[in-house]
């Protein structure tokens, strides 16, 4: 369905249910409101509505590639600590842009430290400049966002400046993604373009437990999915679950004898990753505690973005407990802001390896 064609139902709908309040939309601006689940569990939900989105290209610069995507402008919640904040669409929000960084070689998407910022400029003269946000969307994954106000249709220039990250990377990363980049894309923006894009309503799923699959593009964008857990190195010790997260935990063990120990966080079912989290672990074997600190935000080429530490020795029968002190600092569309916040530890027990 099409936002007019939606539109259209919608107002139908009202025309027979008393108004366009009842589908939780505001007359005045029934496009920029879309319906929202009213009895949301604290968990990943099917939202009422998903929304479509298009192309403006893809650009390689430095160690990225980087591709720019537009959407209807959008509400979404920003996360400080544990406490949300939903972002509204206001009047003069014209277009939700959309950048997607990753490397090519592995389709790795990069969570950078320093974060995505973004120019809009027409004619030389600067029109828009927002911090683009690190967001979770069940149609883009993991992605960066937020909403621009243009001065209508006509041709824009992006300039998207991407930070560097001083995260712990290994193998072909080291090194990389230190410095930060920028890159340019020109984009010819239409209001008809844009209302032209698909809207899907979820009557039958909406406020289910569950998520849409990521979007289907045509094209070659990565949606930021986690490795599946057969695809993980060393030896699995379990999977857990704490706010609605799945927390695959393996110890790695290196021919040199060094140990490490890999926490990788993702999201139920379309196993998108969930970086910007603080973890700490302990692990107690009997009444004596062997480890206590942090886990590392850890960057590699073959598994992408995960927490890890090293330690002496991990062994059979050895407790572990895996804190979570902040949950994601992300921003999240809908079916996603009421996950992720309240996470309570992770405790597993070391099993045998006969029973592995």
């Amino acid at each position: 369905m099409r936002r007019r064609a939606f539109l259209a139902a919608a107002a139908g709908t009202a025309a027979t249910a008393g108004c366009l309040e009842t589908l939780g939309l505001r007359t005045q601006s029934a496009w920029r409101d879309p319906p929202l689940v009213s009895d949301r569990p604290r968990a990943v939900y099917y939202p009422a509505v998903t929304e479509g989105m298009s192309m403006y290209g893809t650009r390689s610069v430095g160690p990225y590639t980087v591709a720019l995507m537009y959407s209807y402008p959008h509400r979404f919640w920003t996360l400080s600590g544990s406490q949300t904040r939903k972002t509204v669409v206001e009047s003069a929000d014209s277009v939700h842009l959309m950048a997607a960084i990753w490397d090519d070689r592995s389709g790795i998407v990069i969570p950078v430290d320093a974060g995505l910022s973004a120019e809009i400029v027409q004619d030389g003269e600067l029109v828009a400049q927002e911090v683009i946000y690190p967001m979770l969307s069940q149609k883009m994954g993991f992605h960066y966002g937020a909403n621009f106000g243009l001065d209508g249709n006509g041709t824009y220039e992006a300039r998207v400046s991407i930070g560097g990250t001083g995260m712990r990377r290994t193998g072909r990363f080291e090194g990389t993604f230190s410095n930060p980049v920028m890159t340019t894309f020109e984009f010819a923006f239409d209001t008809a373009e844009l209302y032209d894009l698909a809207l899907r309503q979820l009557p039958d799923r909406q406020g289910e437990r569950g998520a849409v699959e990521p979007m289907d593009m045509g094209m070659d964008v990565s949606v930021g999915r986690a490795p599946p857990k057969r695809a993980l190195p060393g030896t699995r010790l379990g999977t857990k679950r704490s706010g609605d997260a799945t927390f695959v935990v393996t110890v790695i063990r290196s021919t040199n004898g060094a140990t490490r120990l890999a926490v990788f966080p993702r999201t139920p079912y379309n196993r998108i990753v969930l970086p910007f989290m603080s973890l700490s672990v302990t692990v107690s074997r009997g009444a004596q505690r062997v480890f206590d600190g942090p886990l590392e935000r850890t960057l590699d080429p073959s598994v992408g973005y995960h927490y890890s530490t090293a330690m002496e020795s991990i062994l059979p029968g050895d407790e572990l407990k895996i804190t979570v002190n902040t949950p994601p600092q992300i921003a999240r569309h809908d079916g996603y802001e009421t996950a992720f916040i309240d996470m309570q530890p992770v405790e597993m027990m070391v099993p045998n390896p006969s029973t592995t």
